[in-house]
């Protein structure tokens, strides 16, 4: 290992000579006679230490220090002050400037030897600490890119089961497939308004994953899987059991998807898509399904996708009836404010109403 290399800076050949021999048996000792000649031998190298004199003719140590300390390059490097006066206020001056510590000349090789070692010690230990901490900050930043990197894998999983099960409803049901894109479409844009209104306590204490949420919508009609044909697919008007059957599929579509987080690790994101399965045919006055549920009983997912799952149904056309107008539609769901849907989100739905509208064409 090679030794440590101090730069002395003296005016006085004597103490130049006194200084290395007392120090070159340890460390590789660089003597100089001024701060000249110091800024010219650190051109060529960088020591880990500088043994400075305060009282030099041209260039005092004060003003050598000063120097040092603005130049990116010598900061770091620690400055041992060497003095033949006892002044408490240079001395004061010297530590405020950046100054480690002072050494009265004449100066004893022994202690000498051993001020310079403690300062070399704490030096090494300064320059670990940070190599440490730059190690650490290149682990975190590495740990971070693999947590973003595995997150958007877990995000891909999710979306990848999401999208496969809402194909299989689609397979079966020919008028959900454009019906789930455009609900996902229509709850963004309901959940953006409310949170850039920031009018809706209820939602901003709760901290959701928004696209996590809008994502989840997918399934709200997975239950329709369970549905005979029969009903499903029929063009006429459903009879009173037809529409129990029909009926029968928010909770069906809760027990699918509570099998699909039976078999998951990661639950959290299957569990918006149940809350919106199974709620989303409740009202507001408690005449809906299949719970009865009523008011803010309701949980806030599924009074949400209410709204926009009504206003889909009503725009597009469908075997057994022709599409109502976006006008029409916003009529009938504002019409239904207290009733089958929340006052305060039917609020929030009539000022962006218009959006929806750009969607459903």
């Amino acid at each position: 290992m090679a030794a440590e290399t101090i730069i002395l800076v003296d005016d006085n050949i004597a103490t130049l000579k006194a200084g290395k021999a007392a120090l070159q048996e340890k460390y590789s000792v660089i003597t100089v006679p001024g701060a000249e000649k110091l800024f010219e031998a650190l051109k060529q190298t960088t020591p880990q230490l500088i043994l400075l004199d305060v009282d030099m003719p041209d260039t005092d140590g004060y003003e050598t220090i000063r120097r040092l300390k603005s130049s990116v390059k010598t900061e770091q490097i620690p400055v041992i002050f060497l003095t033949g006066k006892s002044d408490p206020a240079s001395e004061l001056e010297g530590l405020r400037l950046g100054a480690v510590d002072y050494i009265a000349k004449p100066f004893l090789p022994e202690l000498l030897n051993k001020r310079v070692e403690i300062h070399l010690t704490l030096e090494f230990q300064r320059r670990q600490i940070l190599e440490q901490n730059k190690k650490m900050r290149s682990f975190n930043a590495t740990l971070q890119e693999k947590v973003e990197e595995k997150t958007k894998d877990i995000r891909s999983l999710q979306t990848a089961i999401l999208q496969t099960m809402a194909d299989l409803v689609e397979r079966r049901d020919v008028d959900t497939g454009g019906h789930i894109v455009r609900t996902q479409r229509y709850l963004r844009i309901l959940l953006s308004a409310i949170v850039a209104e920031a009018s809706y306590v209820e939602f901003a204490d709760m901290g959701w994953d928004i696209d996590l949420l809008v994502r989840s919508s997918q399934l709200h009609d997975v239950g329709k899987i369970a549905v005979s044909d029969l009903v499903l697919k029929k063009t006429g008007k459903l009879t009173d059991e037809e529409f129990t059957e029909m009926r029968k599929h928010s909770l069906q579509g809760k027990e699918i998807i509570e099998h699909m987080m039976e078999i998951s690790t990661d639950k959290d994101f299957l569990n918006y898509a149940k809350i919106l399965a199974e709620t989303h045919h409740e009202k507001w006055n408690g005449s809906g399904y299949p719970y009865g549920l009523k008011g803010k009983d309701i949980p806030l997912p599924g009074r949400l996708l209410a709204i926009v799952d009504v206003y889909d149904a009503l725009v597009s056309e469908r075997p057994y009836k022709k599409p109502f107008t976006h006008e029409e539609a916003v009529k009938i769901i504002v019409d239904g404010k207290g009733t089958h849907f929340d006052p305060d989100l039917i609020d929030v739905f009539e000022r962006i109403s218009g959006e929806f509208a750009a969607v459903s064409v």
